[in-house]
């Protein structure tokens, strides 16, 4: 039986200082991360499988990994809006904020409300987060309608000003996978990016540039 004391126990015995090591060089708040790699942590979420109660369990534990593992085995059709509102505070770092959005929130019936109501926010990760839940959700939702996307893209030149490293990344991320869904989607971001482009702000400049010269290689 799958408890949080066996799966801390587990984490500990797969974690090395190399990796914990590696998180820190790459920006990642290590305070309370035991070391372990995400590979490692998809293999131990496969033998676990999907169980939403254990889920919340490990996220109240704080440590990094079992927050990782947590968004991996979590049910997607259980998780609330006030489930997602307390687990987005308490991203502290880009891959907690990314990993959470990509295996768990973008799959949720929340996922749209919430990437336009999180890209609104003040707050650098939870900004973030509002990004990287259109870019994964452009990525993993293939029956999506086109008029998702495009009701995103006014938000993304809104906010391509913000400089703040995490923040600016995940909006050009959002804006080059919109881009690739389709040629309507694509010839729609580049005219965004365009408009970005003539921003006075060194970040907007970034975004725009960056974006443009990845769509427009695009056949």
């Amino acid at each position: 039986m799958n408890t949080v004391a066996f799966i801390l126990s587990q984490l500990r015995e797969m974690s090395t200082p190399a990796v914990r090591e590696g998180m820190q060089r790459f920006g990642i708040d290590a305070t309370h991360a035991l070391g372990v790699s995400i590979p490692a942590l998809r293999a131990l979420a496969k033998e676990i499988k999907k169980d939403h109660a254990l889920a919340l369990a490990l996220w109240e534990t704080e440590f990094h990994e079992a927050r990782i593992l947590a968004s991996m085995i979590d049910d997607p059709a259980q998780v609330t809006v006030r489930q997602i509102d307390a687990w987005v505070k308490g991203f502290n770092s880009w891959d907690l904020c990314d990993q959470v959005c990509g295996n768990l929130f973008d799959r949720t019936a929340f996922a749209v409300e919430k990437a336009i109501a999180f890209s609104k926010r003040k707050e650098e990760f939870v900004k973030r987060a509002g990004f990287v839940l259109m870019a994964e959700y452009a990525v993993h939702n293939k029956k999506a309608e086109d008029k998702v996307f495009l009701a995103f893209l006014p938000l993304i030149e809104k906010e391509a000003y913000d400089d703040r490293n995490f923040v600016k990344k995940a909006v050009n991320w959002a804006l080059r996978q919109i881009g690739k869904r389709n040629a309507r989607l694509r010839e729609a971001a580049i005219f965004t990016a365009e408009r970005i482009l003539l921003q006075d702000s060194n970040a907007a400049r970034w975004i725009a540039r960056d974006a443009l010269r990845e769509l427009k290689k695009i056949s």
